[in-house]
């Protein structure tokens, strides 16, 4: 037999327990090229670029796409 609970839990304290599950959005940063909302410690995915240097070719990534 398993375990069951001697009494019932009250709505304040299981919503309490609930009350870190909520979703965070995103973090978002303006990348220095391009200015477009990014990830921050990510490669730019529009224009492929990342600490001053160009780490992704964007184009070939797009005709793979489709």
């Amino acid at each position: 037999m398993t375990a069951h609970p001697k009494r019932k839990k009250s709505k304040s304290r299981a919503k309490a327990r609930l009350s870190h599950n909520a979703v965070t959005p995103p973090a978002l940063v303006e990348c220095p090229q391009c200015h477009s909302p990014m990830t921050p410690h990510r490669a730019c995915p529009t224009c492929g670029s990342y600490n001053g240097r160009q780490v992704i070719d964007v184009e070939t990534k797009k005709k793979a796409a489709a």
